[in-house]
């Protein structure tokens, strides 16, 4: 019988494979809902600041019949916390987020440290990886790091990044190579500790808020340099963009991950002939996850597996109150 590893991977490189995988990546798309924290009576915040409990509430997602992987941090912050936005731990039903911003400007850039891999949560992320490596074998783990333009935003208040990205080009471009350079250590290190894909999420780089011209000059150049590093220390890579996709196909068709992950607003049937060949995954509604029923979640895996989805995920972010039972129908449909 195949296992759960092999299937992920072989789906990945295109192969056939007896049926899709079902995965939730972590970072931005995490499955740490409160049914799961009570069931396994592991709760957060906790377990973002303690590799064990990290690793055993990451093991509970696969225990529990949700999902087929590892998937890990659980939330965008690890990277912004190390370099020094302060951020709020949230709780069993809110997920942290950044409270005070490290730069006031663009030009500040400079005085930012590097991201220190031996430090912080970043050091917890990587123990975690390494506990469930040394378990197990078997499931794939999936490392999670923030993409360069919410990295950035995340850094800096929203609506002053996107206004200097237009009036501070130059200053910009520096500031997001130099970001790149810190999310490549992070992934290599990941990557080192034992997970065998790196999933990027960045919402904050979406077509819809950057635009065609922008979302190649700034979010192309610096992902793939990424995904490129990625790929040259041995993992496979996942990038998953939000919002509407109409107006960028032509540029994420030139991002050169293994695996294309959209939002639900997303027509996997348009994007699978906008994106031949491309390996997608996706893209079952969170808010059907959340406030639907089990019989509604199963009708949209199937269409997801009709409309071209390779690999079976939540859209986006699950809320944390979605019941278990809605997120089990998804991997039950597929067996």
């Amino acid at each position: 019988m195949i296992s759960q590893k092999a299937r992920l991977l072989q789906s990945i490189e295109g192969k056939p494979v007896d049926r899709p995988p079902v995965v939730c990546p972590g970072g931005m798309m995490n499955m740490m809902i409160e049914d799961l924290m009570r069931i396994s009576s592991i709760y957060l915040p906790e377990a973002h600041s303690d590799a064990r409990l990290m690793a055993d509430l990451t093991k509970a997602v696969v225990e529990q019949g949700c999902f087929e992987n590892y998937g890990l941090p659980y939330c965008m912050t690890v990277e912004s916390e190390n370099l020094g936005s302060v951020v709020d731990m949230g709780s069993t039903i809110y997920e942290p987020h950044v409270v005070e911003y490290q730069l006031k400007t663009v030009s500040d850039w400079k005085s930012l440290p590097a991201l220190d891999v031996n430090k912080g949560r970043a050091k917890i992320v990587l123990d975690a990886i390494r506990l469930l490596k040394a378990e197990s074998d078997e499931i794939p783990i999936i490392g999670n790091i923030t993409g360069p333009i919410s990295f950035g935003s995340s850094l800096m208040e929203p609506v002053d990044f996107y206004k200097e990205m237009r009036k501070k080009r130059e200053e910009m471009h520096k500031f997001l190579e130099f970001l790149t350079d810190q999310l490549i250590a992070f992934s290599i290190a990941q990557i080192e500790a034992g997970a065998d894909i790196i999933a990027i999420s960045d919402p904050s780089g979406t077509g819809e808020i950057l635009g065609p011209k922008p979302f190649e000059e700034f979010l192309v150049k610096n992902m793939n340099r990424l995904l490129l590093a990625i790929r040259e220390a041995g993992a496979y890579s996942m990038v998953h963009i939000c919002g509407q996709m109409r107006n960028v196909y032509r540029e994420v068709n030139q991002l050169t991950a293994d695996v294309l992950s959209f939002d639900s607003m997303v027509n996997y049937k348009e994007a699978s002939a906008k994106l031949e060949g491309r390996v997608l995954m996706g893209n079952v509604s969170t808010f059907t996850l959340e406030f639907g029923e089990p019989e509604l979640v199963q009708r949209l895996t199937k269409s997801c597996i009709k409309n071209g989805a390779s690999i079976l995920s939540p859209a986006c972010g699950i809320g944390m109150r979605s019941p278990i039972e809605n997120i089990r129908s998804i991997l039950e449909v597929v067996k």
